[in-house]
């Protein structure tokens, strides 16, 4: 696989680490209440819960949509808490997010959509070319790549904005029901592809109400009930 390349950073701590993490939104309840855990580097986690428990709302600390209200947050061994622009920007090159309603550029095609990230960060035109092309026939959309998101099902909507997000190796993957809007070999296949960026040293959360894809692979689940997180073994 093209992909093949050492992860950015050299940072050997937890990729991330939660202490006493409390978030509201206004002068609402608290949404995540007194959350304390480690996201191990090349660590592989569901993330689950009823609607509303605060899913959403921990991937946002996460990818630092958000700060915390109370406690402290580290990424990649970064206090999070008062960081400035430029070193969230940094620190954004090396997640991996991918988001319910996909956000894909719909002046771009697919094969440009993919290659965005890359081509931010100075990547050759020939390292694009080869890593895009890989990504977009792993994901079963070789056929599509001058397509534009406008012309594409939601499914395959999805599949663009998986590639999108892993297509720089990043050290952590977030990803908020990314098999969604698939059928059940596409989501497998999506599956094995997380699975083997997890090998290669990405850290990978994803958030997800299907209960038979959590019980089918060996994975430990991040469980929210009532903004409480609560750390549950793998189901086989």
């Amino acid at each position: 696989m093209a992909l093949l390349r050492k992860n950015k950073g050299n940072y050997a701590g937890p990729t991330a680490k939660l202490e006493d993490v409390g978030l509201q939104y206004e002068d609402g309840p608290e949404v995540l209440k007194d959350v304390s855990l480690e996201i191990p580097q090349k660590s592989f986690h569901f993330l689950t819960g009823p609607s509303g428990a605060g899913k959403t709302s921990l991937m946002s600390l996460l990818y630092l949509a958000r700060r915390p209200n109370r406690g402290q947050l580290n990424l990649f061994g970064e206090d999070v808490s008062n960081i400035n622009r430029n070193k969230a920007a940094d620190l954004r090159r090396r997640l991996g997010v991918i988001f319910q309603d996909f956000r894909l550029l719909d002046h771009l095609s697919a094969f440009d959509n993919v290659a965005l990230p890359l081509r931010i960060s100075g990547t050759s035109d020939s390292v694009v070319s080869e890593n895009v092309s890989e990504l977009l026939k792993w994901v079963g959309l070789e056929d599509y790549m001058d397509a534009k998101p406008s012309t594409l099902s939601g499914g395959q909507q999805q599949r663009i904005a998986i590639a999108r997000a892993v297509v720089n190796r990043p050290n952590l993957i977030l990803a908020d029901e990314p098999t969604g809007n698939v059928d059940d070999a596409i989501a497998m296949r999506l599956m094995q592809l997380f699975i083997e960026l997890h090998k290669l040293g990405s850290s990978v959360i994803i958030a997800t109400h299907n209960e038979a894809l959590v019980e089918r692979f060996p994975f430990p689940r991040l469980h929210i009930d009532r903004g409480n997180v609560i750390l549950m073994p793998a189901s086989l």
